[in-house]
């Protein structure tokens, strides 16, 4: 990497090995592509899309830059808008503004701390648990509910469900909804666990 290529932190909340990713997909920009952090950065300020998900379809279909990397790239071009966490809590008290969500989040938070080397991250439109690997993800949805992700497939329990098109991470095999904090009860943590030992 060119001295003067910009290095940006990975975010909060994430294990060592996805430290290690993130560090690795700054690390092999400039290797893989020929240009610069900077370079790359310059290119994204010329983009007519707003909003990430064009702005990475504008990447990979004007540049042939994949996902990971426009993403990397758009987050040091725009950093308000582009950012992967929130240390504030502001990010955190956004999402969950509704107070019977906060709750459930609170219950899945509970239970996730019961198991060891448990890495809670923030992003916006999801909260993620890891250990090595994400193993759990749970966001709001409208009504005081929410949706937890789990890395076990849907065959693990008859209340899962296949995901559709989800903002979590792709090893997230299978969703339940969770309708109020009591759901996160015995059946639940035993699914918590049996994703986190996938992780």
């Amino acid at each position: 990497m060119a001295a003067d290529s910009k290095q940006i932190a990975p975010p909060s909340g994430l294990s060592p090995r996805q430290q290690k990713w993130f560090a690795s997909v700054q690390a092999s920009l400039e290797r893989d592509t020929g240009k610069t952090l900077e370079e790359w950065v310059a290119i994204a300020r010329t983009c007519p899309e707003t909003g990430p998900r064009k702005q990475a379809a504008w990447f990979k279909e004007n540049y042939g830059l994949l996902q990971n990397r426009a993403m990397h790239v758009l987050s040091v071009a725009f950093p308000s808008e582009h950012r992967w966490d929130d240390d504030s809590g502001a990010q955190r008290d956004a999402l969950w503004s509704d107070p019977a969500s906060r709750a459930i989040l609170e219950a899945v938070e509970a239970a996730a701390n019961e198991l060891p080397d448990v890495v809670m991250g923030q992003r916006k439109q999801v909260t993620s648990f890891s250990r090595e690997f994400q193993f759990a993800s749970v966001k709001p949805i409208k009504g005081g509910k929410a949706s937890l992700g789990l890395a076990v497939t849907p065959d693990a329990d008859p209340r899962l469900e296949v995901p559709k098109n989800e903002s979590w991470s792709e090893r997230l095999k299978s969703k339940l909804l969770l309708e109020n904090a009591a759901a996160v009860d015995a059946s639940v943590k035993a699914l918590l666990k049996a994703s986190w030992e996938r992780s």
